[in-house]
């Protein structure tokens, strides 16, 4: 017999890769915080014992959720500002509620009411963008989520850095102090083509081929965006992106609402991800992302929920909902982006797009053991004749009832092991009162 920390007794186990396969009555086997074994229950238990042996009958076990684009942070202002346009929400609302309240302490404190959030909702890893990621980074230590911090850049200045120079500083020195963190890594996160001047963005070219890092950019996400771009340079601001090096497997283009075909073509041929963010870009009247005509294409599609002050939750589970039937009415097509392929879209093109591919992202001995459960025995989901269709278009993230990352059982019966609930509300709660008194 060999001894595993954890084994988990699924009724289903649905490992992403490949992307159509349930396995029914299969049991995961995880050591030192790692996925050793996915077998039949039988074999696991012929082969494997364990201290902790979770019995997870009428459950099915999925890769942890992958929240590809959020602002965790800006939790903390949800209902804020609502029923806006995006540069309206932007300017006179967030941007001046930003610069009178956000400080280290707002981002770690949002930070883990986000956290929080998606823990229990299945999310175990998240690529932020937002101010202080320091903060943010030690908030999801705390909290034991996976993250990718953003080293954002703005063109001017803000709480967090006042010159270029300053950005790329502070940033680098959050790449260097979680370099080799087993749970947190970084990418660079200009915020976007028209807060970000060319010579930042060529410095950025350069500096994430330096570090081996990705970039991550609200890209093409409204009208107004890209033909104030055309009015102004004469040019869309892929095709921007592109001149200065940006375009290639390395890059997360954020939202992707307006897209030509040759601009598909284009994310395509160079390896870009398009990061899918469907309930914000309503929410917002943004645009609609063509996820069908990407796929087709070979792009590879994540999927985000944005921010709780655009969203206004952080529910990946709802948002595969979204996704898989905004897919649909886009492409005037039924058969567009099925349930399997949303389920990979917020797993494993998730990962793929973080570059974390090897570690996360299905359930497949040899990866980390982000794993959910999910409680299929509920009156919502029964019935059940396929377990991915159920949970990608029926399942509400009350189902969620456990939770491992890198094998640490995070969520446990629906409860949160690593955070104190009651403290993070009051905290909310205070800031609540703050972001009022200077609103």
């Amino acid at each position: 017999m060999q001894r595993a920390d954890t084994l988990i007794h699924a009724g289903w186990v649905i490992p992403v890769e490949p992307r159509d396969a349930v396995l029914e009555g299969h049991s995961v086997a995880v050591r030192n915080g790692r996925i050793e074994a996915v077998a039949p229950r039988g074999e696991i238990e012929a082969d494997w014992e364990a201290d902790a042996v979770h019995e997870l009958g009428g459950h099915a076990v999925i890769p942890g959720l992958v929240n590809a684009h959020t602002h965790a942070a800006m939790s903390l202002m949800r209902g804020l500002a609502d029923d806006l346009p995006l540069m309206t929400w932007l300017k006179e609302h967030i941007w001046p509620a930003e610069g009178a309240n956000v400080s280290h302490a707002f981002v770690d404190d949002g930070t883990r009411l986000a956290a929080a959030e998606m823990l229990r909702s299945g999310t175990t890893c998240f690529n932020d963008m937002y101010l202080f990621p320091d903060a943010a980074g030690a908030a999801a230590e705390a909290a034991g989520i996976r993250a990718s911090l953003g080293m954002i850049v703005f063109g001017f200045p803000t709480p967090w850095a006042s010159t270029a120079d300053e950005y790329f500083e502070r940033g680098i020195a959050v790449h260097d102090r979680f370099r080799e963190h087993p749970l947190v890594s970084t990418a660079f996160s200009p915020h976007a083509p028209y807060t970000v001047p060319d010579e930042s963005l060529a410095r950025i070219a350069t500096l994430a081929e330096e570090l081996d890092v990705p970039v991550h950019i609200h890209l093409h996400e409204t009208a107004h965006e890209v033909n104030e771009a055309v009015e102004q340079e004469g040019r869309r601001p892929l095709e921007r992106l592109a001149s200065l090096g940006l375009v290639g497997p390395r890059l997360q283009a954020v939202h992707a609402t307006q897209l030509t075909e040759e601009e598909i073509q284009r994310l395509a041929e160079n390896g870009a991800s398009v990061v899918h963010c469907p309930q914000s870009n309503l929410k917002l009247a943004s645009g609609f992302c063509p996820v069908a005509a990407l796929a087709e294409a070979g792009v590879n599609l994540a999927l985000g929920t944005d921010g709780a002050a655009s969203n206004n939750d952080l529910d990946m589970l709802a948002e595969m909902q979204s996704a898989a039937l905004l897919g649909k009415a886009v492409a005037g097509e039924p058969a567009a982006l099925p349930a399997e392929a949303a389920l990979e879209m917020a797993t494993l093109g998730g990962a793929r797009a973080l570059g974390l591919d090897d570690r996360i992202g299905s359930v497949v001995a040899g990866k980390a053991a982000d794993l959910v459960a999910i409680d299929l025995n509920r009156v919502a989901t029964r019935p059940l004749s396929h377990p991915v269709s159920q949970i990608v278009y029926a399942a509400g993230r009350e189902q969620v009832t456990d939770v491992w990352v890198a094998g640490r059982h995070t969520v446990s019966g629906g409860r949160l092991t690593t955070m104190d609930e009651a403290d993070l509300l009051e905290r909310a709660d205070g800031w609540r009162d703050k972001l009022s008194a200077n609103a």
